[in-house]
């Protein structure tokens, strides 16, 4: 794979497993107070981003495959993927055990939900490897950042079963963005223009994963905004924060968006 080196994404990979098993692993079943579940009614508004959440997390078959399909001759990259994989499921199951078992939603209703969800298909934002690997470091950041915000809300709404799960999940997605911005890093290092050209396209063009496909779903960003998530909160809290972190400056970005507008 041109993009970075297989020897570097390996390596990668492998730190990236070993910390998990070693440190980071929790269980669904045994790790959160489901007996808190029937504690307090929860709260219209969280119930809704949990149930969005869930909602992007259900096309998991498409991220995965998609993901593995671009990546595949890479053994770091593709089991990286399947890795990533089982992890976001998991977040979806215990969101989706959430709903049920404080009532907020049925398992009937949320069956019909998920059949909802699956009649659509996700598709690659993007179609090579290293701009899904700039793509990824993205996303992952601003799911991190809306589950810190999210996990805010819970503690102070009292929903301690919420905010466990929020916990959980946040710590992985921050080694989920961590694992990306460790890529672009070797990327920067073996072609720092190209990569930056990617990171300023895939930044002009970002969106968040399904958010064309989910139901209602402008209405459920609107609720998620009451909390303080808006694009000004993406900018401050997302964006520079990657670019400090792998090292690259509004001003390289700058130049390249002066460049492509050139061009044009």
């Amino acid at each position: 794979m041109s993009y970075v080196s297989e020897e570097v994404l390996y390596r990668k990979y492998m730190e990236f497993f070993e910390t998990a098993e070693r440190k980071r692993r929790w269980n669904v079943f045994d790790d959160l107070p489901w007996d808190l579940a029937g504690d307090r009614e929860p709260h219209p508004d969280l119930v809704l981003c949990a149930e969005t959440f869930l909602a992007v997390e259900s096309y998991m078959p498409d991220y995965v495959g998609e993901g593995l399909n671009l990546v595949r001759e890479s053994f770091g990259q593709a089991w990286w993927q399947v890795n990533w994989g089982y992890e976001e499921a998991k977040h979806a199951l215990a969101l989706r055990q959430y709903l049920v078992n404080t009532g907020a939603r049925s398992a009937e209703q949320m069956v019909a939900f998920e059949n909802e969800l699956l009649a659509k298909r996700w598709k690659l934002p993007f179609a090579t490897v290293r701009r899904m690997v700039c793509y990824g470091a993205l996303q992952e950041k601003t799911t991190w950042m809306i589950y810190r915000h999210q996990l805010a809300a819970a503690r102070k709404a009292g929903d301690e079963l919420l905010a466990s799960i929020y916990r959980f999940i946040s710590r992985d997605e921050a080694a989920h963005g961590g694992f990306y911005l460790d890529v672009i890093e070797s990327c920067l290092a073996e072609d720092r223009p190209g990569t930056i050209a990617d990171l300023w396209h895939v930044f002009s063009h970002f969106t968040m994963p399904a958010y064309d496909l989910v139901p209602d779903y402008t209405d459920r960003v609107r609720v998620m905004r009451s909390v303080g998530i808006d694009r000004a909160v993406f900018l401050r809290e997302v964006f520079l924060p990657v670019l400090s972190r792998v090292g690259v400056t509004r001003r390289e970005l700058a130049a390249v968006s002066a460049l492509r507008a050139g061009t044009k």
